[in-house]
């Protein structure tokens, strides 16, 4: 069911924010989550789809392998997701300074959720896949909690 509910959805957009969670559940193989995020990586490899996210991803990607001193997990995280096809980083600007503070202001999200959020709405995604509930305050766009999935 939480399969086809997330086809339906990837269906209904053609250009969609990810959160930073679907980068490590994927890049972690995270069991729970695995089958989802292979298909949200299989539909953004499609000619016809177009995905965003912040360029905060991949500064919360690249902590762990940081801390870890693991060099190599660094430059394998930062080759493969920096030329992944169909998939837009985007760093901020003041226009996205200025909506991300005023969507903390409003939804009282911390400041990378209002960076996503921001990014997500200044790229002009109607869409965010993510496993954080917080970005659903935000009506900017259509937000997808991969949780609420495996709940049905």
């Amino acid at each position: 069911m939480g399969l086809a509910r997330l086809r339906a959805f990837l269906q209904r957009h053609r250009r969609i924010a990810l959160d930073t969670s679907i980068f490590i559940y994927q890049l972690e193989a995270n069991a729970r989550y695995l089958p989802l995020t292979d298909h949200v990586f299989a539909w953004l490899e499609r000619p016809d789809s177009k995905a965003v996210t912040s360029t905060i991803t991949m500064t919360e990607l690249l902590v762990q392998p940081y801390r870890d001193s693991d060099e190599q997990r660094v430059d394998e995280f930062y080759g493969l997701l920096s030329t992944y096809p169909n998939l837009e980083w985007i760093a901020p600007n003041l226009e996205i300074a200025d909506l991300a503070a005023r969507l903390r202001a409003i939804h009282r999200l911390k400041t990378p959720d209002a960076l996503q959020a921001a990014t997500a709405a200044h790229a002009g995604a109607t869409a965010l896949i993510t496993n954080d509930a917080v970005f659903e305050r935000v009506d900017m766009f259509e937000t997808l909690v991969l949780e609420q999935l495996l709940d049905t």
